[in-house]
């Protein structure tokens, strides 16, 4: 094909959702978020794409295949154009032709792909297998980090999509914390001095990231207390008292639960003991790290254990970190007092809509709980990333952007009604979230 006509934009938004499988949703939200594709616009406004388009975006889905998220498979693009690369090129799209699935080696990636392939047809006595190969031939380090860890976060992603069920999903969790367990309980006596206190804040289920570094920590000699998931504050102080652990390390992985793991790495700051955490909420939001007193971990397990170790083995000064203003405080304490006024009124409000009762109590739950988390981090631009994430949530899972729209809509009109002079930044927030979600919907629908 020529080089102009490979770029002619000549397909509407519907041709190129049935040529690559992605929805219009999607593709107006990463044209929208990271400016790919880009594609022309028509004297109406429309949307119309290139063939070097659609090629671009199944460029992207293929990088998500293989394990990146969409805004690293992005970077990954730009970066080879800057370095003079035409990723189409460099990194060619795989063949459209089925290929027959040869079975599994012996590589890390193999193991993995088989691994999860059982565990997504609920295939327990195979899923045991491969990692009883994956240990017999790996280190136990790389096998949890590099099978067990990718295969999860990978089974998450899917799940956002919508492409894997939330049983599929505490299937191949129920498994591997099974596996770890019995890793843990073979763990010999520690060696080296110092202990490590480890726990998850109230509110935080998900354990299995952590109880994963507890046994690494372990296994790398250090004397590690594990109290898992959803541990009460008040019940920190008496704790740290009787383990007098050398460093805590806490995970959080959504808003709301690093706003109480703020209170404890608090707590644990007033009773001088140094503080570690980490958590997909730190990775999602990164300014979230400089709100807590004490050291991210990083981004994957390698980097949390050379980072553990070295707080172990070397004194660090906790980091100062700003308070939230009087301001803030104010606008929290306002919204605390009438949220559940506020709430009601927006159920009235949105009374015979599709929006059922449950639903809304998951919003209600979901958006007062980002505005409380916001305002104890002194930053509620924090929502605005909670509510996108909520956004691309895949349908199955969350009301249509429409009905989102209204009810946010509707919590903006009762905000006003309800919420004072102290809560007026929460108000301006909300009343601009909205003003900025028509303009979007109004360019998504051009």
């Amino acid at each position: 094909m020529g080089n102009d006509a490979y770029r002619n934009p000549i397909y509407n938004l519907k041709a190129v959702v049935e040529k690559t499988g992605v929805t219009a949703d999607a593709l107006r939200a990463w044209e929208r978020r990271y400016g790919l594709p880009d594609p022309a616009r028509t004297d109406a406004g429309h949307r119309i794409y290139s063939q070097r388009d659609i090629d671009q975006i199944k460029w992207l889905v293929a990088r998500q295949e293989e394990g990146l998220r969409i805004g690293r498979a992005v970077k990954l693009w730009r970066s080879l154009e800057e370095d003079g690369q035409d990723p189409l090129r460099s990194m060619p799209l795989p063949s459209e032709t089925p290929r027959t699935r040869l079975p599994a080696g012996d590589t890390v990636a193999d193991l993995r792909e088989d691994w999860l392939s059982s565990c997504l047809v609920y295939d327990e006595k195979g899923a045991d297998e491969t990692l009883t190969r994956a240990f017999a031939m790996y280190p136990p380090e790389m096998v949890c980090s590099q099978i067990i860890g990718a295969a999860i976060e990978q089974i998450g992603e899917e799940w956002y999509r919508g492409r894997i069920t939330p049983q599929q999903e505490h299937f191949a969790s129920q498994l591997a914390m099974r596996r770890l367990e019995t890793l843990m309980d073979a763990t010999p006596p520690p060696t080296r001095r110092g202990r490590i206190l480890v726990a998850c804040p109230p509110g935080e289920e998900h354990t299995l990231g952590l109880f994963t570094f507890a046994l690494l920590l372990r296994r790398a000699g250090w004397d590690v207390v594990y109290l898992g998931e959803n541990v009460p504050v008040e019940e920190m102080e008496g704790t740290i008292e009787a383990v007098e652990p050398d460093l805590i390390v806490l995970a959080a992985q959504q808003l709301h639960t690093a706003a109480r793991l703020l209170e404890m790495a608090r707590l644990a700051q007033q009773q001088d003991v140094s503080v570690a955490f980490g958590g997909h909420i730190f990775n999602q939001a990164p300014t979230l790290r400089d709100r807590i007193p004490g050291h991210f971990l990083g981004t994957t397990l390698d980097q949390g254990l050379r980072e553990a170790e070295h707080l172990m083995t070397t004194a660090r000064r906790t980091p100062d970190v700003a308070l939230p203003s009087e301001a803030q405080r104010e606008a929290r304490s306002d919204f605390l007092s009438n949220r559940a006024a506020l709430e009601s009124d927006v159920w009235q409000a949105l009374a015979g809509s599709q929006l059922d009762r449950q639903t809304v109590q998951e919003l209600h739950e979901t958006v007062g709980r980002g505005i409380d988390a916001a305002l104890r981090f002194g930053d509620i631009d924090l929502v605005g990333g909670h509510l996108e994430w909520l956004r691309g949530l895949d349908e199955a899972y969350r009301p249509s952007h429409a009905l989102l729209d209204r009810y946010l809509q509707a919590y903006y009109e009762a905000a006003e009604e309800h919420l004072g002079e102290r809560g007026a930044l929460i108000v301006e927030w909300l009343g601009e979230r909205v003003a900025q979600q028509k303009r979007e919907d109004a360019g998504a629908t051009t």
